[in-house]
Formats: C-alpha cells, sequence, structure tokens
C-alpha cells in the first residue's frame, strides 16, 4: 500500500507580454489582503519592481519592498525582518536565489508566496524546493509552491540568452532523472509515479524538439521554456519530492557547487551531467550533446569554465551528496571510470 502524500499546486500561472502590472490583480483574486512583503532581486528591481510595486499598491496592499544582494545566506536575516513586518504573504521579483529565499521565508513564516521570475533560468521558479547554500545542504529540501507563477515574456526575453540556455539544461535533465528515478524503483523498490514522471520527460522532449527556435531566442521558443519549467514544478508537486526532476545528473552539478573555484550556472552544470549520465544509461546522449549545442548551452568542461579535474572529481563523489539510488549505484565511479566517461561523451579532451 502506498504511503498518501499531499499535492498542493499554484492555484495561478500568468505567462504573456506585460504581466508583470498584474501582480496586485492576482493576489488580490487569491483573497490575499493586508502586507506585502517583496524581495527584489538587482534585475528584479530594475524590469520589473516599480510597474509590480505600484500595482500592488493600487490594489490597496501596504507594500514593504527589500533589496537582496544576491546572496543565499541572508535567509535568516529576512526571515527576521518580515517577522518585524508582519506581511500577509511574500513576491520575489528575480533571479533563481531571490525566488528561493522568498519561498523559503513564506514556508517559515506559513504564508504565500508569489513568484515573479525574472529570467527562465532554473524550474524553481514553480517547484516546491528550495535550493540555498546557507541552509547547509548540498541540494534541494522541500518548502512548498508559489500560489501564483506571474511570468513576463518581456522581462524573461531581456535576459541574457545564457539565463535562457541554462533553464534548458535543467529541463533536459528531466531524461536522466527519470530513468534513475525509474531505477531506483526497480532495485530498491522506491515509490514511482508515472505521471509526475511523464510530465516532467514530456517537458525534456518539447524543448529538445524546438531546440532551433530556443537557440535563436525567439518569443515562442521562450514561452515553450517558461512553461517547460512551470510543468517539472508541477510534476514535483505530484510526486511530493524533486525525483521525477532531480537524479545524478543533479547531484554532480551540488557537487561542482561545493568543489570548483568558480562554478557554472546550475542548468549549465545539469545539462553537462546529463550528457554523461546518458551515455551510462545506454541513452541516445549524442542528440542531448546535439541539442544543448544547438540551444546555446555549455557541453564541455572548457565551456563551463571549469578544470577538467573537477569534473571526474564531482564525478567521483556525487552519489555520496544525498541518499537517493541513481545509476552511479551504492558505491559510485572510480577516477578511472570517471575520467573515461568525461573523455568518451567529449565533456573533457
Amino acid at each position: 500500500m502506498l504511503d498518501p502524500h499531499d499535492i498542493e499546486l499554484p492555484r495561478r500561472i500568468l505567462v504573456g507580454r506585460g504581466v508583470a502590472e498584474k501582480v496586485g490583480d492576482i493576489a488580490k483574486s487569491l483573497g490575499l489582503s493586508g502586507k506585502a512583503y517583496v524581495l527584489l532581486g538587482k534585475m528584479g528591481r530594475k524590469l520589473a519592481g516599480e510597474i509590480a510595486l505600484n500595482s500592488l499598491s493600487s490594489c490597496g496592499f501596504d507594500v514593504f519592498d527589500r533589496d537582496v544582494e544576491g546572496d543565499a545566506e541572508e535567509h535568516s536575516n529576512i526571515i527576521e525582518h518580515a517577522k518585524g513586518v508582519r506581511p500577509s504573504f511574500i513576491v520575489s521579483i528575480g533571479g533563481g536565489t531571490t525566488i528561493d529565499l522568498g519561498k523559503y521565508a513564506a514556508f517559515k513564516l506559513g504564508i504565500p508566496f508569489i513568484s515573479v521570475p525574472t529570467a527562465a533560468s532554473h524550474d524553481g521558479i514553480a517547484s516546491p524546493m528550495v535550493s540555498l547554500k546557507g541552509l547547509r545542504s548540498p541540494y534541494s529540501i522541500k518548502a512548498k509552491p508559489p500560489l501564483a507563477i506571474i511570468a513576463d515574456v518581456n522581462i524573461i526575453m531581456s535576459a541574457p540568452h545564457r539565463l535562457l540556455a541554462s533553464g534548458c539544461g535543467d529541463i533536459i535533465a528531466k531524461l536522466t532523472a527519470v530513468k534513475d528515478w525509474k531505477l531506483a524503483h526497480r532495485i530498491k523498490s522506491e515509490y514511482y509515479g508515472e505521471y509526475a514522471a511523464s510530465l516532467a520527460v514530456l517537458s525534456a522532449k518539447l524543448v529538445m524538439r524546438h531546440a532551433k527556435l530556443i537557440g535563436a531566442h525567439k518569443e515562442e521558443g521562450v514561452r515553450i521554456v517558461i512553461e517547460a519549467l512551470v510543468s517539472c514544478g508541477v510534476a514535483m508537486c505530484i510526486a511530493g519530492s524533486s525525483r521525477p526532476c532531480s537524479g545524478a545528473e543533479h547531484q554532480f552539478s551540488h557537487v561542482l557547487d561545493m568543489i570548483a573555484p568558480k562554478p557554472a550556472l546550475h542548468g549549465e552544470q545539469c545539462g553537462v551531467g546529463t550528457i554523461m549520465m546518458a551515455y551510462l544509461h545506454g541513452m541516445k546522449w549524442r542528440k542531448i550533446k546535439k541539442a544543448l549545442k544547438t540551444i546555446g548551452a555549455p557541453t564541455t568542461a572548457k565551456e563551463l569554465g571549469i578544470d577538467d579535474e573537477y569534473i571526474i572529481r564531482a564525478l567521483v563523489e556525487a552519489h555520496k551528496i544525498r541518499p537517493r539510488y541513481t545509476i552511479l549505484g551504492d558505491s559510485g565511479l572510480t577516477w578511472e571510470a570517471a575520467e573515461k566517461l568525461a573523455r568518451t561523451t567529449g565533456v573533457i579532451k
């Protein structure tokens, strides 16, 4: 008999041009009132800050805004400051760290959270998961999904293409994440949810199918990435964990974050990890590599800006990062096997 788990999903998802000015209307339509605590990343302040703050004020909310410096360890100060304000809900306008800081603070305070991303760089914009260095966890932990997601295509299109390509790496990573989940189900009798898995895989396949459109930074391609990231977040909500979206390729990325002098973006590292884990799974890894190249995402250590040594070390240590069964097994790869894997797939020369 399967253990029950709650499926908590976002209630409103708005994607389109100029929708940042709808933040107040959306909050009001969800029955929210009182004080709004708004976290603004640097680009969030520049691209959407005034629009969103005015939208909230004009809808009758008392607005308290705070700039986020991009330091993941800010969460304690933000929570303490928010406690003093006593907001009814939190809004984050910015990139991944800003979104996760707001999501985590709202979770800890037991209040709703609204996500307003300024870039489509990873699936945290819609997921119940939080990844912050200050939490002393090398991997994502579960919080709650946003009550609403407001993705303004104008703003996200104006972000550097590198951020969009990073989001694609995170989406394509679902192909190997789901393979790992199936493997854990078969070998360790772990719960496996076919619907959540199918949703994650569908998102990855759609991004690969439209790689040229996305690589050209066309509006239709940007919308596909945004919707795919939202779908991946929903897949995690349905699964009750990050399993459909995070496998050995993510563990590889988490280790790189810990050991590389200058890590690349999360999705970039996951994309490169996916190439190698796809090889281990016997998948069409060259097709994955080609799609990432077409999109404009890194496919080698050199393109990540990370020395070969750290790539190999991350492969060797990835299986230790969390108690989650993947293609790396219980004992992981030897240094020799890891080096051979990275060379065979062209990740290192």
